[in-house]
């Protein structure tokens, strides 16, 4: 089988989910541009992820940003 040019061949593999809640999806993907559970579990998973990693960068200090707050307590009398 050739490939697109300019698209890599995806690598897959498989992953257990109970059956009922395979069932839901099932049902609830009707009528929508998904063609198969796989297809949405996959979108909702990237959404998840990209969500949490959203939160990590907006969470994290540097390490000049983590020094000015040290800097504030300490002149407060927060840290030694």
């Amino acid at each position: 089988m050739a490939e697109k040019k300019g698209k890599k061949k995806s690598k897959y593999t498989t992953v257990s989910i109970p059956t009922p809640l395979y069932k839901k999806i099932k049902k609830r993907i009707e009528e929508t541009g998904f063609t198969s559970v796989s297809d949405y579990v996959t979108y909702v998973l990237r959404e998840v992820l990209a969500s949490l990693e959203e939160e990590e960068k907006e969470e994290a200090f540097t390490e000049e940003e983590e020094e000015k707050v040290k800097e504030r307590l300490r002149a407060l009398g927060y840290l030694d």
